[in-house]
């Protein structure tokens, strides 16, 4: 059902490219669009285990520093069938984890100090499993083509605003075009390009929670984790970047307001009440 549904979105992400680019932009302009956005969000994927790593100060563990973890690590790799990825840690307070890597060659799963203070043995595991989950599903890679589609819609819009302040379009494909309609497009397009994007990343994070549940051999894991994470996390505040908090397992940010209503995460006690309904 999850990957029917990020098939879906993504196909309705692609038509209304198309759709907004054609309007707004014309063929030329959705074309200038879609390469303007596939040139940064390609550099953005390749180097995305970087940039993020560097961001978040992260340091690699070895296998001398932490044999518990890696043992732990490379085990359930195994299970995932998956290379083992290389094993960061970030000096932070609150629980929390995330994987990145262009591929499952080139991965990492990265932890925070925090999270090592509060999860038992199994709890950690089931962590550690969601996250290699993603490595496997490739997750990485769908959320850029996500953003990719996302962006080149938000550039359509702002191209077609730019036109209309220096006096329009007066090629062919813009002629008879209601000045309304496309100021309304250019305001809902790039929302709803966003929503989409969401929830992608949504469906995502309920298809690591059912294949992390698999790798780690037993769904409670998972729940009893997902649950200390959260209550956590709303007590230690992380110095997160919004633009990277859908990477990580539970959302660092608070949460409140009209935050919820742009989610990249699932409700905590939603994908809880999934797992505890699964049965091996």
């Amino acid at each position: 059902m999850n990957v029917f549904k990020t098939t879906f979105l993504m196909a309705a992400l692609s038509v209304l490219l198309l759709f907004i680019g054609g309007a707004l932009g014309g063929q030329t302009g959705m074309t200038f669009a879609l390469i303007m956005a596939f040139t940064v969000n390609f550099v953005s994927y390749w180097f995305s285990d970087r940039i993020v790593l560097k961001m978040y100060r992260a340091k690699e563990v070895t296998e001398s520093e932490a044999p518990e973890l890696y043992n732990m690590v490379r085990r359930l790799s195994v299970s995932a069938g998956i290379p083992l990825p290389k094993v960061y840690s970030i000096d932070e307070q609150q629980p929390n984890a995330f994987a990145t890597g262009r591929n499952p060659e080139h991965a990492s799963v990265a932890i925070t100090a925090g999270i090592m203070n509060i999860l038992t043995r199994e709890e950690l595991e089931g962590v550690i499993a969601h996250e290699l989950a993603h490595i496997k599903n490739r997750d990485i890679l769908i959320g850029t083509i996500a953003a990719t589609l996302a962006a080149a819609i938000t550039y359509s819009a702002q191209m077609a605003q730019w036109a209309m302040i220096f006096g329009g379009r007066n090629d062919e494909e813009g002629e008879g075009q209601n000045p309304i309609v496309a100021l309304v497009m250019m305001i809902v397009a790039p929302i709803g390009a966003m929503l989409i994007q969401m929830a992608i990343s949504r469906s995502r994070e309920y298809s690591a929670d059912d294949a992390g549940a698999h790798i780690a051999g037993n769904p409670q894991y998972l729940a009893r984790a997902l649950g200390k994470l959260s209550a956590a996390g709303r007590h230690l505040p992380m110095q997160a970047n919004p633009a990277t908090s859908h990477m990580f397992i539970v959302n660092p940010l608070s949460g409140k307001g009209l935050i919820k209503l742009f989610s990249t995460h699932p409700p905590i006690e939603e994908r809880i009440e999934r797992l505890n309904s699964m049965q091996f």
